[in-house]
């Protein structure tokens, strides 16, 4: 092989390896695009898997038996942003097999503050949903609420061991973060606060679930357990922290402390979300912030919010044209017991930006 090809090599080889010590925390995400219908079950494929850094793999190979829900988790947090994001200019894309882009590898915004705490809560909500389905030989149903409750009821059935769920979150999810040459720095400390906030949107709302005992449904007696909200309330909560984050600096006197680089805002509590950098505007495509910009995208014509066709569009202009739409309708119930519907067309307008 000549001189030239081998320095190409070893140059791709050198871009490569710095291109994944750039990366962030939530490159282990990578996991979301494996093919549902592959399983991790060998330790062998621990060292194979995209996206894992040393102390993930060996935390992969530990516990292998968690791996499918470390994905599902993963799958969870990038659908439910998807959802929760659909009708702003940022909307969680991941085109091109890329996770989200530079705005979360590269910038602390609020967009990567939402994407590592909904991946963390995605993580400890699937571990937690594996645990009391029965799934895993290492924890089951949360075993410390037993006898009678200070309100009258017996704790039984399975409550949610979210107990569990949250302390390997922790550890896997985190890992990054924690290591040697990561440790204090800004926006390892950023990343792990947003962490521990999307895992507390999960915990602080736990919700208490019954069932009635007794003649005809008398409620004489109520047997009781703990359950996690679903992903979707989990998102929402979120989401609304998302809106309302504050900007933070690292504490002068403390690497490990952050406070509101506006000193007359109040400081954040352990269930905000942080960030350092302010947002683009994500109205143009932009390699550098990896951006996708908001031509194309569609956009609701009698909104005056950010899906409106105005913001949305940046002030470009939009597009409308006509379109045939087929649905169900003229329903009918027939006994027993099925429903009956018709096709019916309509034509609808979309809005599209330029």
């Amino acid at each position: 092989m000549k001189q030239s090809h081998w320095i190409c090599m070893v140059y791709g080889l050198v871009i490569f390896y710095i291109s994944l010590l750039s990366v962030d925390g939530v490159r282990w995400m990578a996991l979301a695009q494996m093919s549902s219908l592959a399983h991790i079950s060998d330790e062998d494929n621990c060292e194979t898997l995209a996206g894992l850094v040393k102390r993930q793999k060996k935390l992969c190979k530990r516990h292998l038996e968690l791996m499918d829900s470390v994905r599902a988790g993963a799958q969870m947090a990038i659908e439910e942003c998807q959802a929760q994001f659909k009708y702003r200019r940022w909307n969680c894309s991941t085109e091109n097999d890329k996770l989200f882009g530079n705005v979360i590898l590269k910038q602390g915004t609020r967009e990567a503050a939402f994407v590592h705490s909904i991946s963390s809560a995605g993580v400890a909500h699937a571990v937690t949903r594996a645990c009391s389905s029965g799934q895993l030989r290492k924890c089951g149903c949360d075993k410390t609420l037993r006898g009678r409750s200070q309100e009258n009821f017996e704790w039984a059935g399975c409550s949610d061991n979210i107990a569990y769920g949250i302390a390997f979150s922790k550890v896997f999810v985190d890992a990054r973060e924690r290591s040697k040459r990561r440790r204090n720095k800004p926006r390892a400390v950023m990343n792990l606060h947003n962490n521990e906030a999307g895992r507390k949107a999960i915990e602080d709302n736990m919700r208490i679930e019954c069932k009635c005992h007794g003649v005809s449904g008398s409620c004489e007696m109520r047997t009781c357990w703990k359950a996690m909200p679903i992903f979707t309330a989990v998102g929402a909560i979120l989401k609304d922290k998302f809106d309302g984050a504050t900007e933070v600096k690292v504490k002068p006197q403390d690497a490990n402390e952050l406070i509101p680089l506006n000193p007359q805002f109040k400081p954040h509590t352990d269930q905000d979300l942080v960030y350092m950098e302010a947002s683009p505007d994500f109205c143009e495509a932009d390699l550098k912030t990896g951006s996708l910009g908001t031509h194309g995208r569609f956009c609701n014509k009698t909104s005056k919010a950010i899906d409106g066709c105005d913001l949305m569009c940046c002030g470009r202009g939009y597009v409308t044209r006509q379109v045939r739409i087929t649905e169900r309708c003229k329903c009918k119930f027939h006994w027993c017991c099925h429903v009956k519907c018709k096709s019916c067309e309509r034509t609808v307008d979309e809005h599209i930006c330029e």
